[in-house]
């Protein structure tokens, strides 16, 4: 190893945090501030500080493995473990038709490795059967900021912005425990005269620094957009002219708001009527504010309409596509943002052009060289994808996504990975996932190999390299280099991730997310380059990047914003007698994701051993619980058990459940995947369960 420090970025969340990395002589690596890169100014949470632990050799795969005679896993060679997933999705093209093998990517990838994954499905496989778990993140802000803006990037404009705003209306969004270095972005809004809304329906970190916390039941943020949209035409606080100059849609909008009356609104929400008129008079008393939004309402089988009705209330205040105002969402995934922009969606080809647009195909099928007709169609989303497995696609592989603990219906899901007829995965850590596998190659991690990220401000990073992996571990790149050439496509996949993304600045020159004027040496100087960014003419300066979207135009044929005529519809499933309680997930601060990487750190395990059902003190009287109980949570899905977490910071007619874990205490086995008509976003953060002590 290297005894020098290297400025990179963090694994985790979509912050990408800058930090610096010291490989050490006993082999293990040190983690140290860098308070130059200006996303975090050097803070860290507990996860990115304890990140290099995954990358001792005690915690992760150092060798592939196959699956033996005798049924279990086993070391294997490269060669022998390529060979096997080579033959099993050849033999199951040939029997079956290229879209009997599917492809699952993830959130966490580079975006060389998005990249060359989707290609890879697409030319080499030729099946449309693609999809990632990003579809399970913020799927539904892409689709409503699409159809708002005419484009979706997670936030338009850079955190730096958000402690100089007036007002921040934070909806279904955790930052204190999901991203904590943000955290300070809000607390220094709140310094400078600011307020902070908080929406959820429990009482969070992140709540407890709010100004004003409205905590509605779970699935009717719809119906507080709206009666807030109402509030506002009904007070005067319209800006007219800012609604005839640069917006499409007001009429219907309005109409479908004014159907909204605060009594009803209050009736469905349980937020109550002052609150609601406080809320409003916040947000629109000074000059600029904002909307961010998160999974909390994102997550809905609404979700996309959900998001357009906040977005509605910053059109109709003239607070989008103007210095320190406007809609943003608070991205998941370390990649989330430019994982979904360079081809591993369903529907999606790189630089975020659509896969049924004539002229993004033909585009891209000339950097592949390739004739466009042969680019398959769009595939099943992500649930409807993992719904298949088994029946109508037969052979999957797998990169960098672990749905056995973070899809929704997840038993299901099970079932459906199982029962396929071969499963290759490539990851870090022998995931629960990657246990069922056919083959399971050992890849290279973050700190292992360089590439870049975009983080939520759609900022493209470059992480370096700071430590050789282990002998036996080889980068995604190279594994995907080696099937093509195995299955007669022997150019096309490089493995070095420079030469990838110097093809995706040629495929993404143009499109809605072009990258064509960002390279590796501009971003290893500085501390990286917003998209929009195309390439220069001839003899033009180099194209500054955009850090701030919209605030000439909107992305639209015409430059107007679209409002969203949309009206508060039920969640997929009510509570009735059955199921009388509501069942909200989401995560908990020292823990990420299914956890396949974090519950194998000691100090994290220490700080959040295992699952727990949150309830209030009402409902665990109702129930006969006390702290610590064991509790069965169960919905039409399956049965989850947990230890009783007793809070007054939940209503009364909610439980919460982080979904982390597997096993007895997967929250995910409950889970509804009612699916958003527009997204395919299921309905993660909402379903009717009844919670009894299990004895």
């Amino acid at each position: 190893m290297q005894n020098t420090v290297t400025p990179t970025h963090c694994p985790y969340c979509a912050l990408q945090c800058g930090m610096n990395l010291t490989p050490a002589a006993d082999g293990t690596v040190e983690v140290g501030e860098r308070a130059d890169f200006p996303v975090n100014r050097g803070a860290l949470c507990g996860k990115g500080r304890t990140a290099p632990q995954v990358l001792a050799s005690g915690a992760r795969l150092t060798s592939p493995l196959v699956r033996s005679d005798g049924g279990e896993l086993v070391p294997a060679g490269w060669d022998e473990a390529l060979d096997r997933i080579a033959g099993g999705l050849a033999r199951t093209r040939a029997e079956r038709g290229a879209d009997a093998v599917g492809v699952f990517g993830g959130g966490g990838l580079t975006n060389e490795k998005a990249y060359a994954l989707g290609k890879f499905a697409r030319v080499v496989l030729g099946t449309s059967q693609i999809d990632y778990n990003g579809r399970f993140c913020m799927s539904s802000a892409a689709a409503a900021g699409t159809k708002a803006f005419g484009l979706d990037r997670g936030l338009p404009f850079p955190l730096e912005d958000v402690p100089r705003t007036g007002c921040v209306i934070l909806v279904g969004s955790n930052p204190a425990e999901t991203m904590p270095p943000s955290l300070r972005y809000f607390t220094e809004l709140r310094e400078n005269g600011g307020t902070l809304i908080v929406v959820d329906p429990r009482r969070t970190r992140t709540a407890e620094q709010a100004d004003l916390h409205l905590a509605p039941r779970p699935g009717t943020d719809l119906a507080l957009a709206l009666g807030m949209l109402h509030l506002v035409v009904a007070e005067g606080r319209v800006d007219e002219r800012y609604v005839e100059e640069r917006t499409a849609g007001w009429e219907e909008a309005r109409a479908a708001a004014m159907a909204h009356w605060p009594e009803y609104v209050e009736r469905i929400t349980g937020v109550s009527v002052p609150e609601l008129r406080e809320a409003v008079r916040l947000f629109c008393a000074p000059e600029a504010a904002m909307v961010l939004t998160a999974r909390g309402p994102e997550q809905q089988a609404k979700g996309t309409d959900t998001v357009g009705a906040w977005i509605n209330l910053c059109l109709a205040t003239g607070r989008a596509g103007r210095p320190l105002s406007g809609y943003g969402c608070l991205t998941g995934q370390g990649n989330g943002q430019g994982g979904r922009e360079h081809g591993q969606k369903a529907d999606q080809l790189p630089g975020y052009r659509r896969l049924t647009d004539p002229a993004a195909r033909l585009h891209v099928a000339g950097v592949w060289g390739v004739d466009p007709d042969s680019l398959p169609g769009p595939g099943r989303s992500a649930y409807e994808l993992l719904d298949a497995l088994g029946t109508d696609v037969r052979a999957l592989l797998l990169m960098g996504s672990n749905p056995v603990v973070s899809a929704p219906r997840a038993a299901h899901v099970e079932e459906r990975i199982r029962s396929l007829d071969f499963l290759a995965v490539c990851d870090v850590v022998l995931s629960e996932t990657a246990a069922l596998a056919d083959v399971v190659l050992p890849v290279t991690q973050w700190a292992e190999e360089t590439g870049t990220t975009t983080n939520l401000e759609g900022r493209v990073l470059l992480r370096r390299r700071a430590v050789t992996p282990p002998d036996g571990v080889r980068g995604d790149l190279e594994v995907l280099h080696g099937l093509a050439d195995r299955l007669g496509v022997e150019k096309g996949f490089p493995t070095e991730p420079e030469e990838v993304f110097e093809e995706l600045r040629r495929a993404s020159a143009g499109g809605p997310a072009d990258y064509s004027g960002i390279d590796y040496r501009r971003l290893g100087e500085g501390n990286g380059v917003f998209w929009p960014c195309p390439a220069p003419g001839a003899d033009g300066p180099p194209h500054p990047g955009t850090p701030r979207l919209f605030l000439d135009r909107f992305a639209t044929g015409d430059g107007r914003a679209r409002f969203a005529a949309v009206a508060h519809r039920p969640s997929a499933e009510e509570p009735d007698e059955a199921y009388p309680v509501l069942l909200t997930t989401g995560r908990v601060l020292a823990q990420y994701q299914s956890g396949a990487q974090t519950r194998r750190v000691a100090e994290l395990n220490a700080a959040a051993p295992g699952p727990f059902v949150e309830l209030h003190p009402r409902l665990a009287a109702r129930l006969g619980a006390a702290e610590g109980d064991p509790l069965a949570v169960v919905s039409r899905r399956g049965r989850a058990v947990a230890p009783a977490r007793i809070t007054t910071g939940i209503r009364p007619d909610t439980v919460f459940m982080p979904f982390h874990w597997p096993g007895e205490g997967r929250a995910n086995t409950l889970t509804n995947p009612a699916l958003d008509p527009t997204s395919r976003m299921p309905e993660f953060k909402v379903c009717a369960v009844r919670v009894e002590v299990a004895r």
